[in-house]
């Protein structure tokens, strides 16, 4: 077992990270930021962080129990989790269920829509190009990824697609949407890594529509930690 001997490596918007006395493992540090707008706007809330940290904890819980392959090994203390050190695919997943958001604009689709069969969109990380949105063949020819690669990405996503709605319906919340990250562990193993909460998903409560996710920061919104607390009591 580990014994979390830490070392800084790097820092994002709203995660730092550790490396560990174990090569294979990280520690992955939750701040208290709150970002939108490619990381434009950007705002310390605190427990903002424990909160995260929280929901991820114990959705990830659920995809490990599912047999999902995560990073996720378990959660350390209130802002802090262990997972697998993986390389990271410089690629961000979304999945679709229902037109919102971006989706709507550039389509030109009026917002709210069911999507009968789950869209997916690919997202090239690149700050300075705005993280575009790009398909198979544009990551492929990037040399992000293989076909094969993203054919792996592609299912699991499904599946998690799959297990998230029914997941939060039972907490009567809507799955709108949601993005994912994947990255390669030491054995190109593909796992499911970064984390999953409200920052990271659109969530609808079923029967008011009331938003409980970051779009409440997105437009201004002053309660996004009660938003955020309401969907950790909902899930845990």
């Amino acid at each position: 077992m580990s014994s979390n001997k830490k070392k800084f490596l790097l820092e994002g918007k709203t995660k730092k990270i550790y490396t560990t006395d174990n090569k294979n493992e990280i520690i992955i540090h939750y701040k208290n930021n709150i970002t939108a707008l490619n990381g434009l706007k950007n705002k310390s809330i605190q427990d903002k962080g424990m909160i995260n940290n929280a929901i991820t904890t114990l959705i990830f819980k659920f995809l490990n129990s599912c047999k999902v392959p995560t990073h996720f090994i378990r959660k350390i203390n209130p802002i802090e989790q262990l997972c697998y050190k993986v390389n990271m695919f410089p690629l961000e997943f979304i999945v679709r269920n229902i037109v919102y958001g971006s989706m709507s604009k550039r389509l030109g689709i009026k917002e709210g829509i069911i999507i009968n069969h789950p869209i997916f969109e690919i997202f090239y990380k690149n700050d300075a190009l705005n993280d575009p949105l790009i398909n198979n063949h544009h990551a492929v020819f990037l040399d992000i990824i293989s076909y094969k690669e993203l054919n792996i990405i592609h299912n699991i996503s499904s599946n998690v697609n799959t297990l998230l709605k029914e997941y939060f319906l039972n907490k009567n919340i809507i799955l709108v949407d949601f993005k994912i990250e994947f990255g390669k562990y030491k054995n190109n193993k593909i796992l499911l890594s970064d984390e999953i909460s409200p920052d990271t998903c659109r969530l609808w409560d079923k029967k008011t529509m009331k938003k409980l996710d970051k779009d409440i920061f997105r437009k201004n919104g002053d309660d996004i930690m009660d938003i955020y607390m309401e969907v950790l009591k909902r899930i845990g």
